[in-house]
C-alpha cells in the first residue's frame, strides 16, 4: 500500500466518522428526546398518574424517526404500588414532527409491560366523579402495538402473553383493535373489535360496535351496538347478539349500561336466555369491581354475594370442580339487608 493511498483510506476513514458524529448531534437535534419525554409526563401528570424511565430517551432515524425508551413505570400520584412496568417501549415519530411540525405520535410500541390492576382500580377509584368539558378523542395515525404482557391483582397471575393491536384513531373512521392472552391456565383467549369513534355535542360516541370473543375452544361470543360517555362514570352502552358454548347451545346475549345519576351509581344489565338457562341482572360494575379485589383477602371483610338485583336460574353450572344443578338464585338491593350487603336467596343441588 503506498502511502498516498494510505493517506486516502485515513481521509475517507475521517470524513465517515466526522459524518456519522454529525448524522447522530442532527438526530439528536432534530428528535429532541426531551421535549417528547416531557410531553407523555406532562399528560400522564394532567391525569393523576407520574411516569418515569430508567434510562433517557435515546434517539434513532431509521428505519423511521423513533424513540426508543427503557425501563417505563406508570404510577398513580402519591401511590407506591405501580400500574405498569415495562421492559421497553418504543414511540415512532412521522416525518414532518422532526421539521417542526406538531408534536405528534404515530404508533407506540411496549414490550413485556406488567399490568396491575388492583393499582389501576385505586387510580380509577381517585378520579373525578363528573368530567369537565367535551371528552377527547386522541389521534394515533399508525397504531398501538403491546407484547409478551402480564395482568396481575398484587401477587395473583390473572393473563400472560398478553398483547395488543390496535390501528389508526381517527375521528369518523373504523377503528380495529385486537387483544389476545392466556389465563393462568394456558387457555387461549381472543378479542376482535371494530368501531367508528366520533365526537357528538359533549359525548364520544362510539358508533357500529362489533365485538368477538373466543375462550379456547369451548365458547364464542358475538354483539353489536352503540355506546357513548360524556367523561367518568357517565357512560351507556347498548349491545346484544349471541353466546355459543360447547355442549350448553346457543344463548341470546345483551348488555345496557346506564349512566350514573344522583341516585343510582353506573349501573349494568344483563340478560342470557338459552337451553336450561336465564340470567337476568342490574350489577353496578364499580362495585363488583370493589367486591372482586377483595376474594382472596384473608384479613378483608366477611364477602357476601354481589352487589346488583336480579335473579339466575340455571339448570348445571360447573365451577372450580364443583358440579351443581337446578341453581335459581335471587339478589336484591343492599338496601333491603340491615347488613349493607344485597341480599340473597338460592336454591340448588350440589355435588
Amino acid at each position: 500500500m503506498t502511502r498516498r493511498l494510505r493517506i486516502a483510506l485515513l481521509s475517507l476513514a475521517g470524513i465517515l466518522v466526522a459524518g456519522l458524529v454529525a448524522l447522530l448531534v442532527t438526530v439528536y437535534l432534530l428528535l429532541q428526546p426531551e421535549r417528547f419525554t416531557a410531553m407523555l409526563q406532562e399528560q400522564a401528570h394532567q391525569a393523576g398518574l407520574e411516569l418515569s424511565l430508567a434510562n433517557p430517551a435515546s434517539p434513532t432515524l431509521f428505519p423511521r424517526p423513533a424513540l426508543e425508551l427503557e425501563g417505563l413505570t406508570l404510577t398513580a400520584q402519591g401511590a407506591s404500588m405501580p400500574i405498569l412496568l415495562a421492559a421497553n417501549g418504543r414511540l415512532a415519530l412521522p416525518w414532518s414532527t422532526l421539521f417542526g411540525g406538531p408534536t405528534v405520535i404515530s404508533r407506540l410500541e411496549i414490550d413485556a409491560p406488567r399490568v396491575d390492576l388492583d393499582a389501576l382500580q385505586a387510580w380509577l377509584s381517585s378520579l373525578p366523579s363528573g368530567g369537565a368539558g367535551a371528552p377527547n378523542i386522541p389521534r394515533i395515525d399508525t397504531g398501538v402495538r403491546i407484547a409478551r404482557g402480564t395482568i396481575v391483582s398484587g401477587n395473583q397471575l390473572l393473563l400472560r402473553d398478553f398483547s395488543l393491536d390496535a390501528g389508526h384513531l381517527l375521528s369518523g373512521q373504523p377503528f380495529p383493535l385486537v387483544i389476545s392472552a392466556k389465563d393462568a391456565g394456558g387457555t387461549p383467549m381472543q378479542l376482535r373489535l371494530t368501531a367508528t369513534p366520533r365526537i357528538q355535542g359533549n359525548a364520544l360516541q362510539l358508533n357500529d360496535i362489533d365485538l368477538d370473543f373466543t375462550r379456547g375452544v369451548t365458547l364464542a361470543m358475538d354483539l353489536t351496538g352503540e355506546a357513548h360517555w360524556h367523561g367518568a362514570a357517565d357512560a351507556a352502552a347498548t349491545l346484544a347478539g349471541s353466546l355459543d358454548q360447547a355442549d350448553a347451545g346457543r344463548y341470546d346475549i345483551s348488555l345496557q349500561l346506564t349512566p350514573a345519576n344522583q341516585s343510582d351509581p353506573l349501573l349494568l344489565a344483563l340478560k342470557l336466555d338459552g337451553p336450561g338457562n336465564h340470567l337476568d341482572l342490574r350489577l353496578p360494575p364499580l362495585g363488583v369491581a370493589r367486591w372482586w379485589s377483595h376474594i382472596g383477602d384473608e384479613e378483608g371483610p366477611r364477602l357476601g354475594v354481589p352487589p346488583g338485583n336480579g335473579h339466575v336460574d340455571a339448570a348445571t353450572l360447573d365451577v372450580a370442580g364443583v358440579h351443581v344443578e337446578g341453581l335459581h338464585l335471587e339478589l336484591t338491593p343492599a338496601a333491603a339487608s340491615s347488613t349493607g350487603m344485597p341480599a340473597a336467596s338460592a336454591s340448588s343441588d350440589a355435588r
